[in-house]
């Protein structure tokens, strides 16, 4: 593994969550693995697991994590090549990066989309442009379409939960839509998707409002329907994410309450377990009774960031010689 930006740079999700929980099981085993070695944590827009959860990951491997908020400290970056830079940008990214792999081992980067124009948004111009010209390896911490760590997070979730020689099948994994205030981008339920469908050891069910689709390249591989009480039947896990529009990208055309997941919805699954990503807004996309119950797995996943964090640090430690 060079780069972490999607599930195309693993190339066995299952030994990389097998490491990931043996790191959870002894998370100092490799404590000198990244020592003398820097890793740099940019940050284009906010954070609080993900920021927190890799620096735990390199200080248990050894390595010094240094966090620079590019939003709030530095200078607005420049992205378009053969750009003008007369307007508020400062620095090109071509400038920027070599110097970045000149302080860092590795580097890590978090963008977050326009949610304006989705063929930029798609391009992941931003994230790209780091691993043209970082000089080292990119890992990333989301991105305008994709948030891999996570969904390396929730698999690991699932895998340690759930004992498929005592069910003796797959489990039965539904991603639903849920209502939110304002346009979330489809980061999380793209990279949930990808994931799932890449693992191949669900069967896999996304359910959401008419109009919602997600690109089909990350959901190819899953059963779509617009019927959530239908998807619900019989699922062994929940995962819970809104998403705004992406054909009439970035727009929200319907806040239904009645998509919000409930203790009443969840009668109809096999005592489903419940996930998200979190930060979550409690009575709008999950009730609090769903939050508060024992189907709730979200502070267990959320704790899992670091073992993810670091399986795949050590990933890249180990592979570039780093």
């Amino acid at each position: 593994m060079k780069n972490f930006i999607s599930v195309h740079d693993v190339t066995n999700i299952n030994a990389l969550v097998k490491k990931a929980l043996d790191y959870k099981a002894d998370p100092l085993k490799d404590r000198s693995l990244g020592a003398d070695k820097r890793i740099g944590l940019l940050f284009l827009n906010p954070s609080l697991r993900t920021r927190l959860s890799t620096q735990v990951a390199a200080k248990n491997l050894g390595m010094e994590a240094i966090v620079f908020n590019v939003d709030k400290e530095g200078w607005a970056l420049e992205f378009e090549e053969g750009a003008i830079m007369s307007g508020n940008t400062v620095e090109h990214v071509k400038d920027a990066a070599p110097i970045l792999g000149q302080y860092f081992d590795i580097l890590c980067i978090r963008t977050f989309p326009s949610l304006k124009n989705r063929e930029d948004d798609y391009s992941e111009m931003f994230i790209h442009q780091f691993i043209k010209y970082a000089g080292v390896p990119v890992i990333s911490l989301e991105s305008a379409t994709l948030h891999p760590l996570q969904s390396l997070t929730d698999i690991i979730t699932i895998q340690e939960t759930w004992n498929a020689a005592v069910q003796n099948r797959k489990p039965k994994i539904v991603l639903t839509w849920a209502p939110h205030i304002k346009p979330l981008p489809q980061c999380v339920s793209n990279s949930f998707a990808q994931w799932v469908n890449a693992w191949g050891e669900a069967d896999f069910v996304i359910t959401h409002p008419v109009d919602y689709e997600l690109d089909t390249s990350f959901t190819n591989g899953a059963t779509i329907t617009t019927d959530q009480d239908a998807a619900l039947e019989g699922a062994d896990y929940v995962y819970v994410k809104n998403w705004s529009t992406y054909k009439d990208y970035g727009k929200v055309y319907v806040n239904d309450p009645r998509w919000m997941l409930t203790e009443e919805k969840l009668k109809k699954s096999h005592q489903a377990k419940v996930m998200h990503c979190l930060p979550v807004r409690r009575n709008i996309e999950l009730s609090d009774e769903i939050l508060d119950s024992s189907h709730s797995l979200v502070t267990q996943e959320a704790a899992n960031r670091v073992w993810a964090a670091q399986a795949v640090i050590a990933e890249i430690l180990r592979n570039t010689g780093k």
